[in-house]
C-alpha cells in the first residue's frame, strides 16, 4: 500500500504550553494563567495554548489514516525540542515532508517508522512531534489497510503475544489536586493523582509540610470515598525537582524525607517522580541513583521515577543501566517516532525496570489512542489518561479505547479479559 497524498490540518490540544522555568522561579497564578513574563525561548506568555498538526495520509485505495503531531506540556526545558507551533511547522512540513510521504510503501510500520525519524534537513532531525505525529499515522494506515487494530499490527511486527488483559491507568489532576482525586477514586482511577506540585511555597512547602499534609489528606480521601476495601491504588505524584531544592541536594536528606512521606501515604503504595532536576543527564542519573541506594539502606520502600533529563530511547537504557531509579517514564512525544516508545517499553521490561508509558496533558486524542494500542502490545506497568487536565476526558479516552480494544481482541483469540 502507497502513500496517494498529504494534508496538514491545524489544530488543539488537550491543554497548554506552560513555561517551566519560569513557574519553578516563583511565578504565582492569575486566574487560570500566570503573572510574569516567560523565561524559556518561544514563549509568548508563561501559559499559551497547546497546538497540534493532523497529519491526514490519502492512501492508494482511498482510505484516510492520520496521527497528531503534539509536544509536550513543559516544552523548551529538560533538554526538549522547542514550542510546537502550527504556523511554523505547517509550512515545514509541506517543503519537505510531503515529497517525502508521497509514494511512500507503508508496507511494514516499523520499516517506515524508523526511516521518518532518521530523515534530517540541514543537518537537523525532524522536531519531535512531527515525528511523534507521522509515526502515528504510518501505525494507523498499516492497520487500515489490514483491517487491524494498531495494536495487532504492533504485537505482528514485533513477534508479541496478543494479551487481552487490562493495563493500570494512571489519572493527572492538574492543579485541581484535591477535586480531582476526588473524581479518580470515584472511578476507581488504578494510579493516582499526579498532583501537579511544581512550586515550592504553594504546593509543596520549605521544609515540605504542604506535601506531607495533602498525602495525608489523599490517603484518608481514599478510605472514606472507596466503597470497597479492594480498591486499594498507587499514589504516584510528580514534584518537578522541588524536593531537590528545599534539601540543597543531599541524597541522605532527600531520601529521609520520602521515607517520611510514606508514613503519611500509609497502606497505599507511594512513587514520587521527579525528586531532584539537576540540568543535565549526566548528573540527573547519579543523583537519582544516590537517592535510591539511600532510600534502600534505610528499608524504605518508597520508589522513585526518572522525568527530566530521560527524554529519548537512548535516554532510557542509560538510565535504566544504571539503574538509576525504580521506574522511567516514557514521555510518548520526546520520544519521537512512536516505535522509539515501543523500544522503550520492550527494553525497561527486558531489563528490570517498571515502565510507566506517559506523555503530556498537551497531546490529543488521536495520540492518545496510538498510546494505548502500542500499551496494549508492550504492557507497560501504567499508562498516562491523556490528554487534559480534568482527568474525566482523558480517563474516558484511554479506558474506552482500552475496553473495546479487549473486546475485540478476546473475541478473535478467545482470551480473557
Amino acid at each position: 500500500m502507497k502513500i496517494k497524498k498529504v494534508f496538514y490540518s491545524a489544530g488543539s490540544t488537550g491543554f497548554y504550553f506552560d513555561d517551566q522555568k519560569a513557574i519553578k522561579a516563583g511565578a504565582g497564578h492569575d486566574g487560570f494563567t500566570y503573572k510574569g513574563k516567560p523565561v524559556t525561548p518561544g514563549f509568548n506568555s508563561i501559559r499559551q495554548a497547546g497546538e497540534s498538526v493532523s497529519i491526514i495520509l490519502e492512501l492508494e485505495n482511498g482510505i484516510y489514516a492520520w496521527g497528531d503531531a503534539v509536544a509536550v506540556q513543559y516544552s523548551g526545558t529538560g533538554g526538549r525540542d522547542p514550542l510546537f507551533l502550527a504556523s511554523k511547522y505547517i509550512p515545514f512540513m509541506q517543503k519537505h515532508i510531503s515529497p517525502v510521504l508521497e509514494g511512500l510503501k507503508i508496507d511494514n510500520f516499523r520499516e517506515s517508522a524508523a526511516y521518518i525519524d532518521s530523515l534530517r534537513f540541514d543537518g537537523e532531525r525532524l522536531h519531535t512531534a512531527i515525528r511523534y505525529g507521522l509515526s502515528q499515522a504510518l501505525l494507523d494506515a498499516k492497520a487500515k489497510s489490514q483491517n487491524l487494530l494498531m495494536c495487532e499490527v504492533l504485537c505482528e511486527e514485533y513477534s508479541l503475544p496478543v494479551i487481552a488483559g487490562r493495563i493500570a491507568i494512571f489519572g493527572q489532576s492538574g492543579d485541581d489536586r484535591y477535586n480531582g482525586a476526588d473524581k479518580m477514586i470515584i472511578k476507581r482511577a488504578d494510579v493516582l493523582p499526579h498532583a501537579l506540585i511544581n512550586n515550592i511555597d504553594e504546593k509543596l512547602g520549605r521544609r515540605g509540610e504542604k506535601l506531607q499534609e495533602y498525602i495525608k489528606w489523599l490517603a484518608n480521601r481514599i478510605r472514606e470515598l472507596r466503597t470497597s476495601p479492594d480498591y486499594c491504588p498507587t499514589l504516584h505524584i510528580d514534584v518537578y525537582g522541588t524536593i531537590g531544592t528545599i534539601f540543597d541536594y543531599v541524597p541522605d536528606k532527600i531520601a529521609d524525607y520520602l521515607a517520611e512521606l510514606s508514613k503519611f501515604s500509609g497502606e497505599f503504595p507511594l512513587y514520587i517522580e521527579g525528586p531532584v532536576d539537576m540540568e543535565g543527564k549526566e548528573p540527573q542519573i547519579d543523583m537519582l541513583k544516590k537517592i535510591k541506594d539511600a532510600l534502600a539502606a534505610i528499608g524504605s520502600n518508597v520508589k522513585i521515577v526518572a522525568d527530566e533529563w530521560c527524554n529519548t530511547y537512548e535516554d532510557i537504557v542509560e538510565f535504566t543501566n544504571a539503574a538509576s531509579c525504580h521506574m522511567v517514564q516514557i514521555k510518548t512525544p520526546d520520544l519521537g517516532s512512536i516505535h522509539n516508545t515501543i523500544n522503550s517499553v520492550i527494553y525497561c521490561k527486558n531489563n528490570n525496570m517498571e515502565a510507566y508509558q506517559g506523555g503530556t496533558c498537551n497531546e490529543t486524542d488521536v495520540s492518545a489512542r496510538a498510546c494505548l494500542h502500542a500499551a496494549i502490545a508492550t504492557r507497560p506497568d501504567r499508562i498516562l489518561a491523556k490528554p487534559g487536565m480534568g482527568f474525566d476526558e482523558g480517563f474516558s479516552i484511554i479506558k474506552n479505547e482500552l475496553e473495546r480494544s479487549l473486546c475485540i481482541l478476546s473475541t478473535k483469540y478467545g482470551k480473557k479479559i
